[in-house]
């Protein structure tokens, strides 16, 4: 489907090869997948690593003497110590397990049911999913604490000044995403976390969006928390990282009571395990953490530095072509954004360009994109979202924007 005028610094015909599904038809037309924000694929050697897990070494960890367990044990710490390195993690033991960024985001508002109190406040940014505002607000409800909400601009940027008026120093905690689901926008969150830090505040970054694109380091950030789902970084779903400050992850309590996360069990009195485990009850996703180790590895062969500069130049060429149809309109034109563009068409209903574009062969997502504050702030309904990622190319992009006109002339 590509030509070699698409590869720009990467190799896109060959990394392609990588990707079986994406040899695959739908509805008789080639796939075109550009619903990467919600999810993105798995190569073969991710794949080739499951299925080896389960074919040779299927066993629980920490717990067992024989041959498997342990090389099961083995695999899965290394995989940990992969995510410690490429988030330049100070310890592996701070890097954290979950099921996903929704379940890294809850461990921490669960732990922090037991610091906050009434008085206190709380800011989430006005750009969040709503895996990012919920958690927060059941909190409050919780604590007698209250939620402050940082405002976003028209061109989808957060409003900083607003930031300042609603940080005081009553401020305990600040949660914002690294780059918007529904919009792209890269947050200032050097900035933010700078100024919380100022005020005695500690910072949870939502990482989902940022992690295929973007590679942070906690340290340099100075960050308190950073979640991330491995799904969204070409593993497979149900796994996902919390890290967190020692300080911070030594003083929450733990999120959930089992097996694995305990020191001492007797029925007067139990004591908890230390770092990880104290945040890791029962048997984890052992094969996902493995595999999104495999993904951590793909990803850093290609090199981010390239992913990102081929990705931006998606991006740029995806708005001209679709800024050439009339009446559509982008939302979110931050200059600084990842590969996400979100976008209506007159009075049509997002859903029903969606349905035509599968018809054709292109995989977008409708809706509010669990963002529905944003949508709000522009009155609408939602929006169709293509999100590019490194193994597409600018033929795809010829092909949705056709697509797209076609779906106009439709509907319109």
């Amino acid at each position: 489907m590509a030509t070699a005028s698409t590869t720009s610094t990467l190799d896109v015909l060959r990394i392609r090869e990588d990707f079986p599904i994406l040899n695959r038809k739908v509805n008789g037309q080639p796939l075109v997948y550009f619903d990467n924000a919600a999810t993105s694929q798995t190569p073969q050697q991710v794949i080739d690593v499951i299925v080896d897990y389960y074919s040779k070494y299927n066993a629980n960890i920490h717990r067992g003497v024989h041959a498997l367990s342990q090389e099961a044990t083995d695999a899965y710490e290394q995989a940990r110590i992969k995510l410690q390195k490429h988030f330049n993690i100070p310890n592996a033991y701070q890097t954290l397990f979950t099921s996903g960024t929704t379940h890294g985001i809850n461990i921490v508002a669960s732990g922090f049911a037991e610091i906050l109190k009434a008085g206190d406040e709380i800011i989430v940014s006005a750009l969040e999913h709503h895996s990012n505002i919920v958690p927060w607000q059941m909190l409050c409800e919780k604590t007698g604490a209250t939620l402050k909400v940082i405002p976003m601009t028209t061109s989808g940027e957060l409003d900083m000044d607003g930031f300042d008026a609603v940080l005081s120093e009553k401020t305990k905690l600040v949660f914002v995403n690294h780059v918007s689901n529904a919009l792209g926008t890269v947050n200032p969150i050097e900035e933010i976390i700078t100024k919380t830090h100022q005020v005695g505040g500690a910072v949870l970054v939502d990482g989902a969006q940022a992690s295929p694109h973007i590679k942070a380091d906690v340290q340099a950030l100075d960050v308190d928390f950073y979640v991330v789902s491995g799904h969204k970084m070409c593993g497979p779903t149900g796994i996902g990282m919390l890290y967190g400050k020692e300080e911070w992850l030594e003083k929450l309590p733990p999120y959930q009571g089992g097996g694995e996360m305990i020191d001492q069990v007797t029925f007067e009195k139990t004591t908890y395990a230390g770092l990880p485990h104290k945040f890791e009850a029962g048997t984890p996703n052992i094969c996902g953490g493995i595999a999104f180790g495999a993904a951590i590895d793909y990803m850093n062969a290609i090199g981010f530095e390239h992913i990102a500069a081929y990705e931006h130049e998606l991006l740029t060429y995806a708005t001209q072509k679709l800024q050439e149809i009339e009446g559509l309109r982008i939302y979110g034109e931050s200059k600084h954004k990842t590969a996400v563009i979100s976008f209506n068409i007159g009075d049509i209903h997002p859903y029903d360009i969606g349905t035509i574009l599968d018809k054709l062969g292109v995989a977008v997502r409708t809706g509010h994109h669990c963002a529905q504050p944003i949508m709000d702030f522009y009155k609408i309904p939602g929006t169709v979202r293509a999100s590019f990622s490194f193994y597409n190319t600018k033929e795809e992009i010829d092909i949705f924007v056709n697509a797209v006109r076609k779906a106009k002339s439709m509907l319109g």
